[in-house]
């Protein structure tokens, strides 16, 4: 196996909705061997807090979210020109109004990126979401200090990023060349626990029961082919009936909801991770 080098303190330069980072010591013992994952796909983005944590030396990180896998693409090729602009920006309620209202399609892309970036780290909760149109529509956050630039972190992402394919991408094409020994990690919107938690849509494009479906049978395809496959979801009867009784690893894993406009309604619940391989010891 190649020497790989690892590069230490890297981390999500975003604030996402369903974020990993907290989880990373409850799923680590889980994971491949970094050394033994001949080539890793994400197909679900986000603040990818398992791609920075394993850092393998073959990746495709990808996202139906073109607004969200431009960002990682400046971050990979432009991170001092994102740098520069980011610096220009402040944390101001009109001055977030205006930001927001601009037209994206009328900005280069390392001024979109920047924009991005400015908007998930003031509005409110970190929080992603656009209307039908395509449009983020999120309040402005009232934060005190956010840290709108953080230089070191961007430049740190940048580096791991450097040989890793971004794509556009649905995630059962993102995951049409996988083979054995490649490991896959998904982290799609989760099926919602309740009526009131029905939170999918990170973008225009909701993640309906019957994608979660769907995206089961890539799962089962994916196992057939002999990958490796970690899946993480919420703790409900959809999900059991999915890959409850299909020979998976269902592991109980505790998170904290985080995303609710009530204060008291934030707090512990069971997630569940799914493995299609043993896990080790």
């Amino acid at each position: 196996m190649t020497t790989l080098t690892y590069v230490e303190n890297a981390a999500p330069f975003l604030k996402w909705a369903g974020g990993k980072t907290r989880l990373l010591k409850q799923y680590a013992p889980y994971f491949p061997p970094r050394d033994e994952i001949r080539h890793y796909y994400e197909p679900f983005i986000g603040g990818a807090a398992v791609f920075f944590y394993l850092q393998p030396e073959f990746s495709a990180l990808s996202d139906i979210n073109k607004k969200l896998v431009d960002v990682y693409r400046i971050v990979q090729q432009d991170v001092e020109g994102l740098i520069h602009l980011l610096k220009k920006h402040k944390n101001e309620k009109e001055y977030f109004y205006q930001i927001r209202a601009l037209n994206p399609a009328d900005l280069s892309p390392q001024e979109q990126a920047a924009r991005l970036i400015f908007l998930n780290k003031t509005c409110y909760n970190g929080l992603y979401r656009e209307n039908r149109g395509g449009r983020f529509n999120v309040p402005f956050g009232c934060y005190k200090n956010p840290k709108i630039c953080d230089e070191q972190r961007l430049r740190t992402a940048s580096t791991v990023l450097q040989s890793v394919s971004l794509q556009e991408i649905e995630f059962s094409q993102a995951l049409a060349m996988a083979v054995p020994g490649d490991f896959i990690y998904l982290d799609p919107p989760y099926a919602p626990v309740s009526a009131t938690s029905n939170f999918t849509s990170y973008s225009r494009y909701n993640f309906l029961a019957a994608d979660q479906r769907r995206l089961a049978g890539t799962v089962h395809e994916l196992t057939a082919r002999g990958c490796n496959v970690m899946l993480s979801n919420s703790s409900t009867p959809l999900v059991y009936e999915l890959y409850g009784d299909r020979g998976y690893h269902l592991i109980e894993v505790k998170s904290r909801r985080n995303i609710n406009s009530k204060a008291d309604r934030r707090g512990p619940i069971t997630e569940l991770l799914i493995l299609n391989y043993d896990p080790r010891p």
